[in-house]
């Protein structure tokens, strides 16, 4: 007798058998559902901010807002947000002409107009301004100060200009920063590309790992970041595996975060017994397996479900390809994980690079195989592993295995942390 599997992939799924003997555990992220309609949970939180700070009762005829927005790398339900939001803004006064939605690219591309509408509804892009941050664009930079990690903080000057700074996106576990949400969209989405590496450089600190929020340095940096560039409010959704909105948060960041943060870990941290000697996960669909730099996260977490030696097989489409020219740059010519690692090392940090010393990092610990629409030629100058046919290198691979190994199937990788019983933090 034999168990069907199925994972998200990209856009569509793909489904595989294991035979019952091996008694494969699926791991899931625990369920929450929304006690009220996705608009009604918006309107909801924005008519009752946390703490009652929210926005002003009323503001003067040239007040200019700005609402940055994760790009297409992330799954935000903005038709959702936005129209709550608008309605809110236009109620205290603020004029159309005087809002800007600024998308949040962070060091990756700037996104283009004719893909504003892949963010944004047509009725909104055709209303208001939008613009795509660009962090190599210095001209378009103003430096707010020095972070006491020694970051300096350089932020897009049409964010700077703004009288009111909120921040739309949704808060998930991130494999080094702890958690997304809360100001980490402006603090690193509309920042320079110098004050986005040197906080990233701080993800070498061991206390920066999935699911660490108190005393994770860089994730503390982002909220120095966040406080110093002046992010008023954040308007953040927590999402199931379906991409529905289950709770939503709005107020100043850290209170944001910190709410959204409980939700998170109730939902995202599940206690095992044991790791696994193969893993086989997803990273749970379009738009986080959209390319390799972005799938990289789920085999973060997957790799830690698994016991040292053993393997992990991630399904992620990546129909966009590697994402980071740079981190293809920086493996040429690199044959081995241990020389990456020298080589950045080396090298010193940069964001792209950094892509390739956490492969490799990985790769100290566990074997790693990746089905993908990646030519492999391609993966094999990454030193990645690929499997062509999931499920006929999967039968492959149990054939040299005994009876008694342990398998976990996680097909929401990115969304889902273990906690080994007995030991609280999630590490």
């Amino acid at each position: 007798m034999n168990n069907k599997f199925t994972l998200p992939y990209g856009k569509t799924s793909l489904t595989f058998e294991l035979k019952s003997k091996w008694n494969p555990v699926l791991i899931l992220p625990k369920q929450i559902h929304a006690n009220e309609d996705a608009e009604f949970l918006v309107d909801y939180a924005i008519r009752n901010p946390l703490l009652n700070c929210g926005l002003p009762p009323l503001v003067a005829d040239s007040t200019k807002v700005v609402i940055t927005i994760n790009d297409k790398t992330r799954p935000v339900p903005n038709d959702l947000l936005f129209p709550p939001l608008l309605r809110e803004l236009h109620r205290i006064g603020v004029k159309n002409a005087n809002i800007t939605f600024l998308i949040a690219t962070g060091t990756h591309v700037p996104m283009q107009e004719n893909e504003f509408h892949l963010l944004i509804n047509k009725n909104i892009v055709s209303q208001y301004r939008i613009l795509s941050h660009d962090c190599d664009d210095e001209s378009n930079l103003v430096f707010k100060g020095i972070s006491h990690f020694s970051t300096n903080i350089y932020v897009n000057k049409v964010f700077d200009d703004a009288d009111i700074k909120i921040v739309v996106g949704d808060i998930e576990p991130h494999h080094f920063a702890g958690f997304s949400g809360g100001a980490k969209s402006a603090a690193i989405g509309v920042c320079g590309r110098n004050t986005i590496n040197q906080n990233h450089s701080l993800l070498l600190d061991p206390r920066c790992f999935v699911g660490n929020y108190e005393n994770n340095p860089l994730r503390q940096d982002i909220e120095e970041i966040g406080a110093l560039i002046g992010v008023d409010l954040a308007l953040n959704a927590i999402l199931n595996e379906q991409k529905v909105i289950v709770k939503v948060f709005f107020g100043k960041p850290l209170d944001v975060i910190k709410e959204g943060v409980k939700v998170i870990r109730k939902k995202a941290f599940i206690k095992i017994d044991h790791k696994f000697d193969l893993v086989i996960a997803s990273a749970g669909g379009y738009p986080k397996d959209i390319n390799l730099y972005q799938a990289q996260k789920a085999l973060t977490h997957a790799s830690l479900f698994c016991k040292n030696g053993g393997t992990v097989i991630l399904a992620a489409a990546c129909n966009e390809g590697v994402g980071s020219q740079s981190y293809s740059k920086f493996m040429e010519g690199v044959n081995s994980h241990q020389q990456a690692i020298d080589k950045f090392t080396k090298t010193g940090f940069s964001v792209g690079p950094h892509k390739a010393f956490q492969f490799a990092m990985i790769a100290k610990r566990v074997k790693f195989r990746l089905f993908s629409e990646i030519e492999p030629s391609t993966l094999e100058k990454l030193l990645i592993k690929p499997v062509s046919m999931m499920e006929h290198d999967i039968k492959s691979l149990l054939s040299n295995l005994s009876e008694d190994t342990r398998i976990a199937v996680i097909p929401y990788a990115t969304a889902t942390i273990p906690v080994i019983k007995g030991d609280s933090d999630g590490n």
